[in-house]
């Protein structure tokens, strides 16, 4: 009995490696579609979804998911792409500063928060966002990103999942006017959206 499941989980790395050792995560950061897409491109990523998280409201939908952030999943290859990394980049898509929206969005909504699964992802979220003060050169008090314990992730309605590359006008526009950029250069200077390491 025990070679027969051992064989089944042998045979199931097989036939979907990624699934077997991906590692997820979930963030917020105000729009999912923008966090969606800035983060999708980064080498190791196997895909990112666009989902709500953080309350307790069952089957939140985009009209109601009342004390839910606007989340993405990211769904990764540790053995291609760490977590430091990602969290890297998804500082530098944000502004780190503001815990009270993101850009033109604003509300509970959109607020920045990392969920963390366990203590080692709670310290290396808390040593990104120290080694984002240090870059942007103010208090690590002044960083509003949440740490929180990861929850449950209800993923959005199919229409809001690759909105960038199924409604590239629209997006592009609502990016532009909503001034995401330009508050990320602002911010973060020639390492907004970057990889770059940490500059202190």
């Amino acid at each position: 009995m025990n070679y027969f499941f051992t064989l089944i989980i042998a045979l199931s790395i097989l036939i979907s490696p990624i699934n077997t050792l991906a590692e997820e995560l979930i963030l917020a950061g105000g729009c999912f579609w923008c966090l969606e897409h800035d983060l999708e491109s980064l080498e190791g990523i196997n895909f990112v979804q666009s989902g709500y998280s953080g309350g307790d409201l069952q089957n939140p939908t985009y009209e109601n998911h009342k004390e839910h952030q606007e989340v993405v999943l990211v769904n990764y290859d540790p053995q291609l792409v760490s977590l430091s990394e990602i969290l890297r980049l998804y500082l530098r898509n944000i502004d780190p500063l503001d815990g009270k929206g993101q850009f033109c969005d604003r509300g509970d909504s959109y607020r920045p928060v990392i969920f963390f699964k366990d203590s080692t992802e709670e310290n290396d979220a808390k040593n990104a966002l120290i080694s984002a003060s240090n870059e942007l050169r103010v208090p690590l008090e002044k960083i509003s990103v949440e740490l929180k314990s990861k929850g449950k992730f209800w993923l959005a309605e199919e229409y809001h999942q690759d909105f960038a590359e199924r409604n590239e006008l629209k997006y592009k526009f609502y990016r532009f006017s909503c001034g995401r950029d330009q508050k990320l250069d602002e911010l973060w200077g020639n390492n907004a959206r970057s990889t770059n390491l940490w500059s202190e």
